[in-house]
């Protein structure tokens, strides 16, 4: 069966993290040839009295597409984001952009790509609380010098996008979490930075707001088409908002690939355990798992249709089968026991074993 995965083109890529260690400790380049070696975490710091918190990262993340790192609490997502605009100095290993290696810049080129090409949203907001919305929303543009009408007018550009024309003269204080989030975005953007670094940036906020923002963010990502790398938890917020995803597990890069790839192929337990609970039927796209060769007769389908909506579609048209199309064209066939079986795949199967691989 040939399906969209293996179809792909890779894009252009924006960001290469290489061969990235960071280990917290009073001596932490002496430690990395120990980490090299084979020395975990818990040896580093039970014997080295060292914590290792990126273990040899490497990924390449795509330009114009949303980049999720997810783990759970310790994992290291926090702290790789932070290599990326050099928060954090790695112990070892490069950061590219855009084939530049970050590690190299001198105070001066740094501050210009913090202020310029890459901007940040925090995860607790970051808002100065004596400034209105739209002084929030200006300082990025304020500290790059931009005049103050300019400035203003970009800012409000951003504060009507997001959802908060009306509240421009607000402080922060008088603002929901979801409104305050909404200004963090808002100042992000209006630096028309290519790199958007989201850290955790909506697990602040309760479950409604949270999927509102989601909204909020893909429906611009629409249109502007940034480089965003997401850091995230919660494996539902990464699947739906994810153009790929890389999930660490104490430091390590334990896989890489699509929402597809990773529903499909969980390379270990641990990410298997990660997706058991997940609604496949809504994550799995019609492209993953269709018959690029066999033809069949039937209603047709997008190849970026949910399995789940696809098979409303079947049973209202009183069919078994039917054509997958991309850009117009037919690619594929699917039929509703190649969805099912998709669907209710037993915990634990290896890649191979299953009716769609």
């Amino acid at each position: 069966m040939v399906s969209d995965l293996q179809k792909k083109k890779p894009a252009k890529t924006k960001v290469e993290i290489k061969n990235l260690y960071k280990i917290f400790g009073p001596n932490p380049k002496a430690q990395v040839e120990k980490v090299k070696g084979g020395v975990g975490k818990p040896e580093l710091l039970a014997e080295h009295g060292h914590v290792l918190g990126l273990n040899n990262i490497n990924i390449k993340m795509p330009e114009r597409a949303v980049q999720v790192i997810m783990g759970l609490s310790g994992s290291g997502k926090s702290t790789l984001i932070r290599h990326i605009n050099r928060l954090i100095e790695p112990t070892a290993g490069e950061v590219i952009i855009d084939g530049e290696d970050v590690l190299s810049m001198g105070p001066n080129e740094l501050r210009d790509f913090r202020r310029k090409k890459a901007s940040m949203v925090f995860q607790k907001f970051a808002l100065l609380p004596h400034r209105l919305v739209k002084e929030n929303a200006a300082y990025g543009l304020t500290i790059q010098g931009i005049a103050e009408k300019e400035a203003e007018e970009r800012a409000q550009k951003w504060i009507n996008r997001v959802g908060l024309a009306g509240f421009e003269n607000h402080y922060p204080a008088q603002l929901s979490g979801g409104m305050q989030q909404r200004v963090g975005l808002a100042r992000a953007l209006a630096t028309d930075a290519e790199i958007l670094l989201m850290d955790e940036a909506f697990s602040a906020l309760d479950p409604l707001i949270r999927t509102d923002m989601q909204n909020v963010m893909l429906d611009l990502q629409e249109e502007l088409h940034k480089t965003i790398i997401f850091i995230t938890h919660d494996l539902d917020e990464a699947l739906r908002i994810g153009d790929n995803i890389a999930i660490l597990r104490d430091g390590v890069m334990v896989q890489q690939g699509s929402p597809q790839e990773i529903v499909l192929k969980p390379a270990d337990d641990y990410v298997s355990d990660f997706i058991k609970d997940i609604n496949r039927g809504r994550v799995l796209m019609v492209g993953s798992v269709m018959d690029g060769e066999k033809k069949v007769p039937g209603p047709t389908v997008p190849s970026d249709m949910a399995i789940e909506d696809a098979l409303q579609v079947m049973t209202s048209a009183q069919s078994q089968s039917a054509v997958v199309e991309k850009g117009g064209k037919p690619v594929g066939s699917i039929t509703i026991e190649d969805m099912i079986a998709a669907i209710a795949r037993t915990e634990g199967k290896t890649e191979g074993s299953s009716a769609y691989t």
